[in-house]
């Protein structure tokens, strides 16, 4: 059950940052975003520790901020993966990086697992 809800907060918050930002289209019908949304939480689930671990000096360096690099590349790797779903150009990627980030924050915090 918990997986489901992963799931559906990730695609939540795809919406919603294709609802707030210009350059990040979610063009596709509700089992399309559900099947990007369960992809981009493979893509965090496999990619984003090793990416972690070897960007490690630099987070550390950088308190942390790194990790909003590492969001965009994997929100544009989710995005090249994916029709349906486009992020057009660094500041798009840099804004939906955020907003993915703080609704899947506020979502995990209202929705118990």
């Amino acid at each position: 059950m918990s997986f489901i809800i992963r799931v559906l907060v990730n695609a939540a918050a795809l919406w919603v940052a294709a609802q707030i930002v210009p350059g990040i289209d979610l063009t596709a019908e509700i089992w399309q975003i559900l099947l990007i949304a369960l992809v981009f939480g493979l893509v965090n689930a496999v990619i984003k520790p090793i990416l972690k671990i070897l960007s490690l000096p630099v987070l550390i360096i950088t308190l942390g901020l790194f990790a909003i690099v590492i969001n965009m590349a994997l929100l544009a790797l989710t995005a090249g993966l994916m029709d349906g779903l486009t992020v057009a150009g660094v500041l798009a990627a840099f804004l939906g990086a955020l907003v993915i980030s703080l609704v899947s924050a506020v979502l995990n915090m209202v929705i118990p697992d």
